[in-house]
This record gives C-alpha cells, sequence and structure tokens, in this order.
C-alpha cells in the first residue's frame, strides 16, 4: 500500500476572482495527480480579527484559529498561494499564519510546504513567493525548493481555468510532484 500525503492547500486571497485561487486550482489538481490527498480550503470560512497581544491575552485564540490550526495539523504538507501587495506577502496570508503559530504547539513545524504566486505583472508574484518560504521556513518547515511564479495571470488561463502556456503547466506540476514525493519521504522517515 503507498502512502498518498495529505496536503493542505489554500490561497492569500480572498477575491473571488483571484489569479492566486486560479492558479492554485492548477496547483492542486497537479498533487493530487502526482498521488497527494489534497484538502482545499478558503481562508474566508475561517475569518479572524487582526492579530493583537492584547485581545489573545483577554480572550484566547478565536475559534476560527483554533479551527485552522486543528485542520493544518491533521495535514503532512502545505500548498499556498501567495498574492503580492504592494511587493509583499498579503495581510490576509501574515495574519492567518500569525494566529497559527499562537498554538502551544506549532502546527507548521516539521510540514512539507509549496508556495506559488500569480500575478498581473511581469514579475509573478514572485516577491512574495519568497518571503512566503522564508516566513515557511523560519517556523520550521521544510520548503519545497523552486519559484512557480505566473507573470501575466490575468491572460495566463482558458475559459476552463487552464493554463494556456504549455511551460507554466509544467513548471507548476512538477513542483506538485515534488511536494508529494518529498512529503512521502518525510512521513517515512
Amino acid at each position: 500500500m503507498t502512502f498518498s500525503p495529505r496536503i493542505l492547500a489554500f490561497s492569500g486571497s480572498a477575491r473571488r476572482e483571484s489569479l492566486n485561487r486560479k492558479f492554485l486550482a492548477v496547483a492542486v489538481a497537479g498533487a493530487r495527480e502526482a498521488g497527494g490527498e489534497v484538502t482545499l480550503i478558503n481562508l474566508s470560512n475561517y475569518v479572524l480579527p487582526l492579530y493583537d497581544g492584547d485581545l489573545e491575552d483577554a480572550v484566547g485564540l478565536p475559534e476560527n484559529a483554533k479551527k485552522l490550526i486543528a485542520v493544518i495539523k491533521e495535514h503532512d504538507a502545505l500548498l499556498i498561494a501567495s498574492p503580492e501587495y504592494n511587493s509583499m506577502i498579503t495581510p490576509l496570508l501574515k495574519n492567518t499564519i500569525d494566529w497559527c503559530t499562537r498554538d502551544d504547539v506549532d502546527p507548521f513545524s516539521g510540514k512539507v510546504a509549496a508556495v506559488i504566486s500569480a500575478s498581473p505583472g511581469g514579475f509573478g508574484g514572485v516577491r512574495s513567493l519568497v518571503q512566503a518560504q522564508q516566513l515557511l521556513l523560519k517556523l520550521g518547515c521544510h520548503v519545497v525548493p523552486g519559484q512557480c511564479a505566473l507573470p501575466q495571470a490575468g491572460k495566463a488561463f482558458d475559459a476552463d481555468g487552464k493554463l494556456l502556456d504549455a511551460r507554466a503547466d509544467m513548471s507548476v506540476r512538477a513542483l506538485m510532484v515534488s511536494l508529494v514525493a518529498t512529503a512521502t519521504r518525510f512521513r517515512s522517515v
């Protein structure tokens, strides 16, 4: 019996028509094809207040943070689409990660992670991608090497949400093969 790593996938964008959510859908399909068992969540279903230490001291972790932490702990790996706002990761992504690290047991430590990014600009969100990778490394994740950024993402998808550029499609699928293989190796150690 082969092991299928459990991968939690989410985007740092709450927009319904988010380019990163579209790119994430392609990556999720690639991860499933590579043998991963993927749970796709929407951070809009886990609304959190802006992190505030005084709020945490007064009321503890918000219920949605507790729920999200539990979901993260159930998975072997993370697949994160990191949009870029003003050359940085989004407040939604940073705030979510900040709240989730406030648990007694850091849910990110020891996880395998892959980060992708899409942008209508020419850089494809690569600056936020690198920042998200660095943050995950700091939290104890093993970040799968590789940068999978999608520039000009506003023109990158067909009407069915498939990537028009075969090279971009191959790149994201190769990263997903690496994510699944790495998570499998880590699980067997």
